[in-house]
C-alpha cells in the first residue's frame, strides 16, 4: 500500500483528492487545522515543523507520495497569513519531506497552485521576490502593507509555481518527481469565502469559463492522481492548468 501525506485534506479540493487516493488504495496521512490525522497550523514555522515531524513519525521516515494542498483565499486576513500558508506552508513541507520521499516507491509530489498565478504581471513584484528569497518576515510585511487580497493570493501562487520549477534539478537528481496543478474556480469553501468579499467576488463573477461551468474537487483529484502515478513517470517540473479553458482564453498566445 502506498503512503501519501497531504496538507489541506479536510475540505474542498484536498478532501476530493483524499477521497480519490483512498479509493485507489493509498494510505493517506492528512494534515489540516481539524478533521485530520495531524492537526497543525501551517501559517507559522512551528506548525510547519511539527507537521513534518509528525508525518515522518507516521510513515517511519519513508513516504511514497506528497500533496501540498493547504491554502487560504485572498479574502483571508491578515494578508500575511495568506502568503505564509499558501507559499511557505507548501515549500517547507516539500523540502522537509524530500528525504523521506527519496526512500519511497516511485515517489512523486504535487502542489496545488492556481490558474490566477499568471493573470497579473507579478514577475518582478517585491512580494514575489521576498517569497522566492524565503524571507517570510519581509513577505509578511509587504502583504500586510498592501492589504490587497488578490495580490497576496496571486503572488503566493505565482511564487509557488516558480518554486516548483526551480526545484526540478535537485528533485530530479533525487529521482522524485514534482509537479504543480493550477485550478480555476472550483466549488469549495475557499471559493465561497472569496465570494463573500466584495473585491474578490467581483473578480470571480467576471471569470468566463469557455467550457461553461465551474470545476468540482473531483475534476482536480483525477489529474492529481494521474500525476502521482506511474503512467506520469516522465512528467517532472510541469504546471498543469485545469480551468475549463479560462487561462487559454485570457492568454491565448502564451503557454
Amino acid at each position: 500500500m502506498l503512503t501519501t501525506a497531504m496538507t489541506g485534506s479536510g475540505s474542498g479540493i484536498g478532501a476530493g483528492i483524499r477521497q480519490q487516493l483512498e479509493s485507489d488504495g493509498h494510505r493517506v496521512i492528512g494534515v489540516d487545522l481539524k478533521n485530520a490525522e495531524i492537526e497543525a497550523d501551517l501559517s507559522g514555522p512551528e506548525g510547519r515543523e511539527r507537521a513534518i515531524e509528525e508525518i515522518l513519525a507516521a510513515c517511519d521516515g519513508r513516504l511514497d507520495r506528497l500533496v501540498t494542498c493547504a491554502g487560504l483565499p485572498g479574502s483571508a486576513k491578515p494578508r500575511s497569513r495568506v502568503t505564509s500558508v499558501n507559499y511557505f506552508g507548501a515549500v517547507e513541507l516539500l523540502d522537509g519531506l524530500l528525504p523521506a520521499l527519496e526512500r519511497g516507491e516511485q515517489p512523486a509530489a504535487v502542489s496545488i497552485v492556481s490558474n490566477s498565478a499568471q493573470i497579473a504581471p507579478l514577475d518582478e513584484h517585491p512580494l514575489v521576490a521576498a517569497l522566492l528569497d524565503h524571507d517570510e518576515t519581509l513577505a509578511s510585511r509587504i502583504a500586510d502593507e498592501h492589504d490587497v487580497g488578490p495580490i497576496a493570493y496571486m503572488g503566493s501562487k505565482h511564487a509557488l509555481g516558480r518554486a516548483i520549477r526551480r526545484r526540478v534539478r535537485k528533485w530530479g537528481d533525487a529521482r522524485v518527481r514534482l509537479n504543480g496543478v493550477c485550478p480555476g474556480p472550483i466549488r469549495t469553501p475557499l471559493l465561497e469565502a472569496d465570494m463573500s468579499d466584495p473585491m474578490t467576488r467581483h473578480a470571480i463573477e467576471s471569470i468566463d469559463i469557455p467550457i461553461g461551468r465551474w470545476g468540482e474537487p473531483a475534476d482536480i483529484a483525477k489529474l492529481v492522481a494521474f500525476l502521482l502515478g506511474p503512467d506520469a513517470g516522465w512528467i517532472h517540473g510541469s504546471l498543469f492548468y485545469i480551468d475549463g479553458g479560462n487561462d487559454a482564453e485570457i492568454r491565448p498566445d502564451r503557454f
